[in-house]
């Protein structure tokens, strides 16, 4: 079935993705920035921490 919880983590970023390029385009970017950095932390605590080698 695969690693769940990574594939979910992965979703999570995508969706923190979309909506740093939503929240740019209207002019909060505060939003977007805060988006994109939590996107980052998610890629890399998924890369470091749930994917087995």
């Amino acid at each position: 079935m695969g690693n769940t919880i990574a594939t979910g983590a992965a979703l999570v970023a995508a969706l923190l993705m979309g909506l740093g390029i939503v929240g740019m385009v209207v002019g909060n970017l505060r939003l977007g920035g805060f988006s994109f950095l939590s996107a980052s932390l998610v890629i890399y605590l998924r890369e470091t921490r749930l994917l087995d080698d």
